[in-house]
This record gives structure tokens, C-alpha cells and sequence, in this order.
């Protein structure tokens, strides 16, 4: 093998990619300051421009933002070198092509392409895909990255930004891209290929989960209805209004007039924020139960179910030695009343429990356990929130333990009184009694599991329904 086959040229790779791919504008030069390779908009492939100059010039008039990036490289050692971002006139460019050459270093310039303007980046390896926003594809080696596999994590791509992402590429390559709202890079496109490299059969394989940065960027109850959705489960079709992207439809017509507003934290946090039967304004609602911005994600405008029953259904954790058995509550009509503890549970008929059991049966053998609010008309049951995990629930026993004292809260003193107490509690190792008509599936039942405040239910002598 001759010398130069060792080599390692990663503009000739950024070259041989781009016939192919989607890659940013770029303009390559050698150590002596000498064009080697180019792709600018508007420009036959590896045209020659006539001076350092005019390249940089003209890279800096077609990329997005007016502003490129050096990246830097010794075809010797491949790793990386210095790497400048951002840089914004022709001079500046210049000469920092002119001092990585001296020492010796390759170059390559190439726009810069904001990755916080409501995409992802992410990597492609196998049959996994893992991406999140605000970040450039080494996001994948951070915590709280999304992880799907590659069909499902594609249809959800495209369900939220409106196009195919273009992943041309087989299961035997590793591929670092970025997926943007506006088209991007040489061939104008949504989607960005930064690196591929050929690595053979690879066993990624991933199962779903969240809260992650992407179902906290949407928000957390917007993800896993959608989550539902490309499952094929029964959602409502549902609009979603948020900070961050345009907005995106999804779910199936419920043959309802009517809607229903629903807002959406980052992250799941039960009964605290609205839930209304009939219109509000998105815009107002998000102002004023979110003022800074911090917790809400987005809006959910759903299409309204005419609720013959309404509930929730959750599955014990069998690793806490727990049989793993279904526990499925609800009541008459509308549930949103049910799950804040201001409406009874009522014994379900065998019908409407078992329409329930089937959503779970078939989402559950692609995620494993789930949990899921659901209403029924007289056809169907709907799924109108939606998350993975077991519960550590069972019986009239929401979270298991053996404090030595129990603390009594009626539940007609509402969940903000709750949040208050479960405070207090965890400081003093106490538990809690939840007192009253209330069941393990509702928001109290959430919020004590997420607290993992050792609690039950101390059920009202005159509830008159089983468990």
C-alpha cells in the first residue's frame, strides 16, 4: 500500500459524499492556501474560483446566515484540530486559512448552519436513530437523547416537520446529519448529511422512552400521543401550537364538532396546568400560566370525543414482586373531572374495560408496559394521553413502604394542597393517606408516584365499588 492510500482527507471524503448527499457549502484549501475542493450554490461542483478571495466571498453571500465555519485537519492523524465557528467576514476567513496552513494544516470552510432554529441533529447507525434539538450530532454522546428505531423515529420526523428526512443510506453505515424547517446546504434540502462512514453490520437497537430532549422540546403529553399515533392506536386528532416549530397535526377524526385545549408541559406534571372542553385562545392561555417560558412546550387543540366513559388505565411493576395485572378506573362521561378527584370512580361495564385492555395488549407489545388516560365513545376507545413504564401500584396501594407514621389528606383539599403536603412528608419520612373516593389511577395517584412518597387509599365507607 502506497503512503498517500493512508492518508485521510476529509474534504476528498466531504467531496465523494456530496455526490450523493445533501452536505453544507464548503470550500476546501491545502496547507499552501490552494482551492481543492468546492460545493457553493449556484456553482458546478469543484468549480474553481479565481481567487482565495472571491471563494470565501462568495461562501459567505450563499450560506443562510451569512456567516462559515474553519474546520481544520492533518490528513495524517485524523482526528480533528482547531476548528473556528462563526466567522463573518472575508478577511477574517482569510487568515485564519493562512495561519492553520502554516502550521502545516488542511482546511475546510463552510457555512454555518444554525442548529437552533427548531430542527435536530442527530445519528443514524443500524436500525437505530437518535437525534434532539439544539444540538449539533455529537448530541448523541449527552444524556436525554430521543432513540427510536429507524422506521418509527422517521415517521415521526416527518409527522412533526412536514417532510421525509432524506436517509438514503443502508443499515451498514454510520450517518451524522441534521434535519432543518428551512432548506439547507448545496442542494437546498431539509436534511443535512455531515458524515457517513461505512461500518458494517452494527447491532443497535433501541427501545422507546421518555422524557428526552425531544419530548420535552414538543412537550412531554404532544410526544407520546404521537408516540400512540404511529403505534396506530386510536388518538384524536390533535393540532399542537408550540414555542418552537410550526405548528403539526396528527391523529384520526373523532367525528366530533366539538375541541377540546390542552396544555402541554415538558414535562409530565399532573393536574397542575389547564385542560378545557371548548376553545381559549392558545396565545393567552400560555401567557398567563406560563409567564417565562419555562414549562410549557406547546398547546394541544383536540378534536372533543362524546365520552360514554373516561379513565385510565396503569400496569403493576412485577419487578417490585407484584403480579402484573391491569388496573383500569374511570368514570361516566368526560374523565377530566375524575383524574383532579372532583368526580367519583364508577364500576365500569365489562365492555368498555375491554376495549381498554386491547389498546394496552397492542401498545404493549411494541413498548412494554404503558400507562394512558382514554375515553370511549359508543364505538371505540380513544387514547388521549399516553406514557411508558409500569407502576409501582397495586390494589388501593399507590406507592409501596413502611414509613412509621401516615399523614390523612382528604382528597376534596385538591392537588395543589397535596403538592404542598407530599413536601413536608418527604422531609419527615412520613406517608400519606389519601381520603375519599379518589382512584390509584387519577393525578394523585401520578403525583405520590413521582414523589415516591410511601401512600394508599383509605376508601369512603360508602363507595360501593370494587377495585
Amino acid at each position: 500500500m502506497d503512503s498517500t492510500d493512508r492518508l485521510h482527507y476529509k474534504d476528498a471524503v466531504l467531496d465523494s459524499l456530496a455526490q450523493h448527499a445533501n452536505v453544507a457549502q464548503f470550500v476546501s484549501f491545502s496547507p499552501q492556501a490552494e482551492q481543492r475542493y468546492a460545493r457553493v450554490v449556484g456553482y458546478e461542483p469543484n468549480h474553481r474560483f479565481s481567487t482565495n478571495q472571491d471563494a470565501v466571498s462568495v461562501l459567505l453571500d450563499r450560506s443562510s446566515d451569512s456567516l462559515v465555519n474553519i474546520r481544520s485537519f492533518d490528513p495524517m492523524r485524523p482526528k480533528s484540530r482547531e476548528f473556528l465557528y462563526g466567522l463573518k467576514s472575508v478577511d477574517e476567513v482569510l487568515d485564519g486559512v493562512r495561519r492553520l496552513g502554516q502550521s502545516g494544516l488542511h482546511t475546510i470552510v463552510n457555512e454555518t448552519i444554525d442548529v437552533s432554529d427548531g430542527g435536530v441533529s442527530g445519528v443514524l447507525l443500524g436500525d437505530a436513530v437518535e437525534f434532539a434539538p439544539d444540538d449539533t450530532p455529537r448530541c448523541v454522546e449527552k444524556p436525554g437523547t430521543a432513540a427510536f428505531p429507524r422506521e418509527l423515529g422517521t415517521a415521526l420526523l416527518e409527522a412533526v416537520y412536514g417532510f421525509t428526512p432524506s436517509f438514503r443510506f443502508g443499515h451498514e453505515y454510520r450517518v451524522e446529519f441534521s434535519l432543518h424547517p428551512l432548506r439547507r446546504g448545496f442542494r437546498r434540502e431539509h436534511t443535512v448529511i455531515w458524515e457517513s462512514e461505512l461500518v458494517g453490520h452494527a447491532e443497535a437497537t433501541v427501545a422507546v422512552s421518555w422524557p428526552n430532549r425531544f419530548s420535552q422540546f414538543i412537550g412531554d403529553k404532544a410526544f407520546g400521543l404521537l408516540v400512540a399515533h404511529l403505534l396506530n392506536l386510536p388518538v384524536p386528532e390533535t393540532i399542537v401550537i408550540s414555542r418552537s416549530i410550526a405548528p403539526f397535526r396528527f391523529g384520526q377524526p373523532t367525528g366530533s364538532s366539538e375541541v377540546w385545549i390542552r396544555t402541554c408541559p415538558r414535562v409530565q406534571v399532573p393536574g397542575k396546568f389547564t385542560t378545557h372542553r371548548g376553545w381559549l385562545d392558545p396565545f393567552k392561555l400560555m401567557a398567563a400560566e406560563d409567564p417565562s417560558g419555562s414549562y410549557l412546550s406547546s398547546i394541544l387543540a383536540q378534536a372533543g370525543v362524546d365520552a360514554v366513559y373516561s379513565g385510565a388505565a396503569i400496569v403493576s411493576d412485577s419487578s417490585l414482586g407484584f403480579r402484573p395485572s391491569l388496573t383500569i378506573e374511570g368514570t361516566q362521561g368526560f374523565g377530566d373531572e375524575f383524574m383532579v378527584g372532583r368526580k367519583k370512580r364508577t364500576r365500569l361495564p365489562r365492555h368498555i374495560c375491554e376495549m381498554v385492555e386491547q389498546l394496552h395488549s397492542k401498545a404493549s407489545r411494541v413498548l412494554g408496559p404503558v400507562r394512558f388516560e382514554w375515553v370511549t365513545d359508543s364505538q371505540r376507545a380513544w387514547i388521549v394521553q399516553f406514557h411508558t413504564g409500569a407502576s409501582p401500584s397495586f390494589g388501593r396501594v399507590i406507592f409501596p413502604g413502611n414509613p412509621q407514621t401516615y399523614r390523612r389528606f382528604p382528597v376534596d383539599d385538591g392537588l395543589e394542597s397535596l403538592r404542598q403536603l407530599i413536601d413536608q412528608a418527604a422531609a419527615s419520612g412520613e406517608g400519606i393517606v389519601l381520603v375519599g373516593d379518589v382512584g390509584v389511577t387519577s393525578h394523585f395517584g401520578d403525583i405520590l408516584r413521582r414523589a415516591r412518597v410511601p401512600s394508599y387509599i383509605e376508601p369512603a365507607e360508602s363507595r360501593g365499588v370494587t377495585a
